[in-house]
């Protein structure tokens, strides 16, 4: 019989809650793509083996594989690989098909997504505000009265957009800006977790997959930015009753928070993964020692539950 010391079980409850307020990143001064600092302003350390380590050869030179695939750089590849007339009752537009793959390996998930002129022209004018130097050698194609429609303009603007991206990517802080991220992932994150606040898990889940890859890509330099996509393809999953593939995407959104306890998510996000470790027979106890440690050493209740989080994220 379940006891109520342990979670799912009737009886057991969490600590209760305030929202934490999220931290604010900080880039670092190098020329190179380092995780983001935590709240402190600080690198998150990696922990190396100490030279008392177990661990067999293999296992050591695995990590350390895995170490550097931490540091390096992800390379993207952007291409206008084609383009559709929308022509609606009020209005009619060309629509750019965008395809990001990284470069340098095969990529199994590449992203498509789709663009209009209108939206490349906010991407250009947010950049101006903060990135005025930056990118004032780069040209952005001229809005027309007349012609936007022939094959000839199109092909035109296919090729002028695929020069812009590329050149805004090879800009540092341009490509790890917040306007740049939220260019190529924000319209399809809003309509999938618009899915989610709607109960359509499996829509949801559709878009999630083909833009969560293409996100932690984006912020390899930060991983916790993609930490709200991971809790929501955990929802998804858990209220589909799938709790092997939820408690593989809470996997993923711990590794990426790391040991940040202040993080709004990171409470919620553990409370939810203990509950599923119960239900699958895996281990919940160093789960909640963990959840349990980090509220004595810094208490901070929270107030809601991982799904009452996701469903406030992308409102606006």
């Amino acid at each position: 019989m379940a006891s109520p010391e342990h979670p799912g079980s009737p009886g057991w409850t969490g600590p209760k809650a305030k929202c934490m307020a999220r931290t604010k990143q900080e880039a670092s001064a190098d020329g190179q793509d380092h995780p983001c600092p935590g709240p402190e302003g600080h690198l998150d350390a990696h922990e190396s083996p100490s030279p008392n380590s177990s661990m067999t050869t293999a296992e050591l030179q695995e990590y350390w594989r895995k170490e550097k695939r931490c540091w390096r750089r992800v390379k993207l590849l952007f291409e206008v690989a084609s383009a559709r007339i929308e022509d609606r009752k009020v209005s009619k537009f060309v629509m750019y098909q965008i395809v990001v793959i990284q470069t340098g390996s095969f990529d199994s998930n590449k992203a498509v997504l789709e663009r209009r002129y209108s939206d490349f022209e906010t991407l250009q004018k947010n950049l101006l505000k903060t990135f005025r130097e930056e990118i004032e050698d780069i040209a952005f194609p001229k809005k027309h009265l007349m012609g936007n429609f022939t094959e000839e303009m199109i092909s035109e603007r296919k090729l002028a957009f695929k020069e812009y991206l590329s050149l805004l990517y090879a800009i540092r802080c341009v490509r790890r800006s917040r306007e740049f991220i939220d260019f190529l992932t924000r319209p399809e994150l809003r309509e999938a977790f618009g899915c989610l606040r709607g109960g359509q898990y499996g829509r949801a889940l559709d878009i999630l997959v083909r833009v969560v890859p293409l996100q932690e890509k984006l912020t390899a330099h930060c991983p916790v930015m993609v930490v709200p996509a991971l809790c929501a393809m955990l929802v998804c999953h858990r209220d589909l009753e799938r709790p092997a593939e939820a408690y593989a995407a809470g996997e993923r959104a711990l590794q990426c928070l790391q040991a940040r306890e202040g993080h709004r998510y990171y409470a919620p996000l553990l409370d939810a993964m203990i509950r599923l470790a119960y239900a699958l027979g895996k281990d919940f106890v160093s789960l909640q020692e963990k959840l349990q440690e980090s509220q004595l050493r810094k208490p901070s209740p929270w107030c809601f539950t991982l799904k009452e989080l996701t469903v406030r994220e992308y409102l606006y």
